[in-house]
């Protein structure tokens, strides 16, 4: 393998104890040139979670050194892997796990650790998680991802917050029907049932390129998986896996998803590069029935010329191929500024409305019932102080301040947005945009901030 110099990722700092950051977006500025999307944070985390069970040196390329990726680096190490960031958003991984109980400090931080259940149980017949943590956008309860490892014969038990899961004597391929098509518990169960004895059946498995991209790595070790993107995945258990020393991970769809959102508010010929388009249909569908005709999409890129006209539209998040909840609140910017009516129901999550009273403060006129907000388009938005809920929230509230009149400050943007963006405001900035990063003092309200 060659040598690489080890290089640390730059786009994220440490604030001072009390202090966060927050973006300073003047909008109403045209985005023009070219953006490459980095590598999906939603497959990354799950492929560094299964190189636990690759016990050669590895590397894995487009991993994009987002915050989350940062906290699975920190987790592995804990584990007793060394993880070495390289140049080119590559991630060298090496050595073997040497412990099966992850730290309540680092998984506290991050929903996906709990996918590290899989892989740990299936190398050591055991491992301890404690409940994760993550954006505030529901409950998103791990008792599929127990009742998964139960039929493989797996024994859970709760100590003092931790999930504690024991197979004395191995696991054992088991049929398991998923109540949702869960995309952590599918993966979580593929990882596992890998290396279990026998066959194991997942049906109503998640469909997401994500959960396909994570049974590609494991099947180029060597891991027999049949049904990737379908919803019944069929895994032959192995006694062991082969290591390979390279894999490299697909786009970001949620990225490439927010720039061309962006692109088509603001845009005046941005090129967005580096996608797939194939991920990407449902997005292009509900555009389509805007009114949208300026996407020219090619092999591994979109072109926009941005629109001055949309209308409103009916949208519904589902799991893959369905229109992906990670951009239902960049998708309710767009229809904020569309003429008439649009109506979206999240049927994914049952907290991820927390981005309207947020878009209220800048001018949007949005109804909530339950699962269901009700848009009325209007004509401009308004810079105001608003805050990050999420991650995704926190990406909307960015695309709301480039398209707004004035200047719009979005709060916390270090606990939310870094975990899935890489350098947003300098590559938004590098496209025309006027964003800064500032640092604030924590505790301050919005009504406390002044423009």
């Amino acid at each position: 393998m060659q040598e690489t110099d080890f290089l640390e990722p730059n786009n994220i700092t440490l604030n001072k104890v009390g202090m966060r950051d927050k973006f300073i977006i003047e909008g109403r500025h045209k985005l023009k040139g070219e953006i490459d999307i980095w590598g999906s944070k939603n497959a990354s985390l799950p492929i560094m979670a299964a190189s636990l069970l690759n016990s050669g040196d590895l590397i894995l390329d487009n991993v994009p050194p987002v915050k989350d990726n940062l906290t699975m680096a920190e987790i592995l190490r804990y584990l007793g892997l060394s993880v070495e960031f390289l140049e080119g958003d590559k991630v060298l991984i090496k050595g073997e796990p040497k412990g099966y109980r992850a730290p309540y400090e680092l998984v506290s931080r991050m929903r996906a650790s709990f996918e590290l259940m899989g892989p740990l149980l299936a190398y050591f017949g055991e491992a301890e998680i404690p409940y994760p943590g993550g954006c505030r956008i529901g409950l998103r309860p791990v008792d599929l991802h127990i009742k998964g490892f139960e039929s493989l014969g797996a024994e859970i038990t709760v100590d003092k917050g931790f999930v504690c899961a024991r197979a004395k004597k191995g696991l054992k391929g088991a049929k398991i029907h998923l109540d949702k098509p869960s995309v952590g518990a599918t993966r979580n169960i593929m990882m596992a049932a890998v290396l279990a004895q026998g066959e194991t059946i997942i049906e109503n498995a998640a469909c997401e390129p994500e959960v396909v991209d994570l049974g590609n790595f494991l099947k180029s070790m060597g891991a027999e998986i049949e049904g990737l993107g379908t919803s019944t995945i069929y895994i032959k258990g192995k006694k062991e896996l082969q290591p390979i020393d390279y894999y490299k991970i697909i786009p970001d769809r949620i990225a490439a998803g927010t720039f061309i959102i962006a692109g088509i508010m603001i845009g005046k010929d941005l090129v967005i590069k580096n996608i797939e388009p194939e991920h990407l249909q449902s997005l292009f569908i509900k555009l389509k029935e805007a009114g949208v005709n300026s996407l020219q999409i090619r092999d591994r890129e979109v072109r926009v010329k941005g629109e001055k006209v949309w209308k409103g539209i009916e949208v519904t998040t589902m799991p893959y191929p369905g229109f992906p909840t990670d951009l239902q609140p960049q998708m309710m910017v767009f229809l904020s500024l569309a003429q008439g009516t649009s109506l979206i129901v999240e049927t994914v999550f049952e907290n991820r409305f927390l981005h309207v009273g947020e878009l209220l403060r800048l001018g949007a006129k949005i109804s909530i019932d339950g699962r269901t907000a009700l848009i009325q388009g209007v004509e401009k938005l308004k810079g105001a102080p608003v805050e990050a809920t999420d991650l995704r929230a926190g990406a909307a509230l960015v695309l709301a301040g480039l398209v707004a009149e004035g200047v719009t400050e979005v709060l916390d943007v270090d606990e939310h947005i870094d975990r899935g963006y890489v350098a947003l405001e300098e590559k938004l900035s590098t496209l025309g945009a006027n964003v800064k990063r500032v640092s604030y003092e924590e505790g301050k309200k919005v009504s406390d901030l002044s423009l």
